[in-house]
């Protein structure tokens, strides 16, 4: 290979070719003769991509470990009070368990981003009262406080999102990003759940050898800290290395999104055909939500790679045609709602489930016609994430009417 190598000095193309034929052996023969062809301008800026990582520059600071290493213990000492002071486990989990995690997050971006003392202490405020708030709820009001579970968490997401997008210029651009990092936290936080779950099984395997049990201490002591710190440690991993999960989130959503197209044409037909029907079955149109709230996460997280990465043609029609197909199903979603509180009354639920569909939907419009406007060349590509990012505070403020209000007014 050295000989290879020191005979097309001057043709870049053959050094491409060789480099590409075997790119270890390149790598091994350019390392020993690179002392002895310092002037080569060409072997320079060979050198520079074979060692490009090396040398780019490290922005970790032995700080940032730290506060990411106390925020996970912090986190963890939080999960474990019920413990601690002999506190009913279901009641504190149920109210407390995304208040373990969001604060933290919040945190973590607030010092990365360098939002300033007034946002941070606002945000402080802010997620104190909200949990004040759950944690004084009656017990008495289950669907209530059921309403108030399921809709704090997107506040608390909106404000882990102040601090992310604290520092960027461009609001809608910080938001998108914030979308991304999501897509990427999840997969990323996904890989590290599933480690921890072989460490965990091969532990307690390798302790049952022995004769010992250790499942209640090993749960208790270590599980209990390791789940909040996953999402923690996540975070500083996709935020420090952004190359680490940076391909895998869109590849993921090119490949669901014209399977998830099938999947509801398909469910919508297969409906129809057996039958179901979301306007008397609870459980049906409960389900039927949940799938229209997953569709729509998708549609989102998509467009947000799509308004950051540029897609192509052919996946921007996949997500048109997904976004109509999910406009049919909100409508179906919507207009069963309506149909139970025009038979049966306004309670909690229903008013709660109608605004959501309502918001869902005027987003989906938006952002659909936006898709077609871009398809069509008469917007810019990335107007449909500009329309995404700009409407995201709405979710976090119907969340906190729900979540607050609610309570008062019924």
């Amino acid at each position: 290979m050295k000989t290879q190598i020191l005979s097309h000095l001057d043709n870049p193309d053959q050094l491409e070719a060789l480099y590409r034929s075997d790119k270890t052996a390149f790598r091994k023969a350019f390392q020993e003769l690179r002392p002895s062809l310092e002037d080569n301008l060409l072997l320079r800026a060979w050198d520079s991509r074979l060692h490009f990582e090396r040398k780019l520059p490290s922005n970790i600071s032995k700080a940032e470990i730290r506060w990411t290493v106390l925020l996970a213990f912090l986190a963890g000492i939080y999960a474990k009070l019920p413990s601690l002071f002999d506190w009913d486990e279901e009641t504190f989990y149920t109210r407390n368990a995304f208040f373990i995690v969001m604060p933290a997050l919040a945190a973590f971006f607030a010092r990365r981003q360098k939002i300033g003392i007034q946002l941070s202490v606002m945000l402080a405020v802010l997620t104190l009262g909200a949990g004040a708030f759950i944690n004084t709820l009656p017990a008495s009001s289950d669907d209530l406080i059921n309403l108030s579970l399921l809709h704090v968490p997107i506040i608390l997401w909106g404000l882990v999102g102040v601090a992310y997008v604290g520092t960027y210029k461009n609001r809608v651009a910080g938001r998108l990003h914030f979308l991304q990092y999501n897509g990427d936290l999840i997969v990323i936080g996904t890989l590290l759940g599933i480690g921890g779950m072989i460490l965990t099984g091969m532990t307690i395997g390798l302790f049952e050898l022995i004769g010992i049990d250790i499942v209640e201490f090993y749960f208790e002591n270590v599980v209990v800290f390791g789940l909040p710190a996953i999402p923690i440690f996540g975070s500083f991993l996709v935020m420090n290395n952004p190359r680490l999960v940076e391909k895998i989130a869109p590849m993921i959503a090119r490949i669901f999104s014209p399977i998830v197209l099938v999947m509801l044409v398909v469910y919508l037909i297969a409906m129809l055909s057996a039958g179901e029907d979301p306007y008397h079955d609870r459980e049906f149109l409960l389900i039927f939500n949940l799938l229209l709230i997953g569709v729509m996460a998708l549609i989102f997280f998509s467009l947000a790679e799509g308004a950051l990465a540029a897609n192509s043609k052919a996946e921007n029609w996949i997500l048109f045609l997904l976004a109509l197909v999910t406009i049919v199903v909100n409508f179906i979603a919507l207009s069963a709602i309506i149909y139970r509180i025009a038979a049966w009354g306004i309670t909690p639920n229903r008013a709660a489930v109608m605004g959501s569909n309502v918001l869902i939907l005027l987003h989906l419009l938006l952002v659909t016609f936006q898709l077609f406007k871009a398809l069509t060349r008469k917007e810019q590509v990335a107007a449909p994430g500009k329309v995404l990012a700009s409407y995201l505070p709405v979710y976090v403020i119907w969340a906190s009417v729900v979540t607050f209000l609610f309570p008062l007014v019924f």
